[in-house]
């Protein structure tokens, strides 16, 4: 793909200093990132429409086997509702989930003309440590995230909706959250995305609306 004749994906990679969002949530035995297992990851990336509104793009998943020795903390099974051991969740081997996640986010990285992707998570220093002990454990060397910069919507969302809890954000921002839904990878890093874009998208309108006043003013 020619990323020079394509507007939106030089805005886009213009919009954060070359980095590409990606929103990822992980499900995971624990909240050891070293000795617990990684269960489930999703990842959504994004696109921008000619208005410079983010808007989810594409959504890859994977259920994840838990790695040789790896801990399994009954009390977080029982919160995410994964049992390890069903044989009907086609969980991959942890090289080969992470390196399917990968793959779509390095395309959406080069297709929208940026350097690295950016992980975007719900206290996201929790799913970042994750990817990155799993990173350590298959010995990737094509990860496309950067290793320690991220995008935290718990943060965001205390800034913008006076909410750091998800699902208490999303309501304040006007959309709905099903509780019984969470604590899904997808559920959640697709609530995390439009989380995320809802509040980029609404500096977007006040940029707007700041240039239009600027412009109506100097008229």
């Amino acid at each position: 793909m020619d990323v020079s004749n394509n507007s939106m994906a030089g805005r886009m990679a213009e919009r954060f200093r070359g980095f590409l969002p990606v929103i990822v949530d992980v499900e995971t035995g624990g909240f050891d990132a070293e000795r617990d297992a990684l269960l489930e990851i999703a990842a959504i990336t994004l696109g921008m429409d000619a208005h410079g509104f983010l808007h989810s793009q594409a959504t890859v998943h994977a259920h994840v086997e838990p790695f040789p020795g790896a801990n399994l903390d009954p009390r977080a099974l029982e919160v995410t509702g994964i049992d390890p051991d069903n044989p009907l969740r086609g969980a991959l081997n942890e090289r080969v989930a992470l390196e399917h996640i990968f793959q779509a986010v390095r395309t959406a990285v080069r297709d929208n003309g940026c350097q690295r992707a950016i992980l975007v998570g719900h206290n996201a220093a929790f799913d970042l440590g994750f990817l990155n002990a799993a990173v350590r454990r298959t010995g990737n060397k094509r990860n496309p995230f950067h290793p320690f910069s991220c995008f935290d919507t718990a943060t965001l969302g205390g800034l913008a909706y006076g909410q750091t809890v998800l699902g208490k954000a999303v309501q304040a921002s006007g959309r709905m959250f099903d509780t019984r839904e969470a604590h899904s990878a997808i559920y959640d890093a697709e609530s995390t995305a439009l989380l995320f874009c809802d509040i980029v998208n609404r500096w977007r309108q006040l940029e707007m609306f700041e240039r239009e006043r600027i412009g109506a003013d100097a008229g």
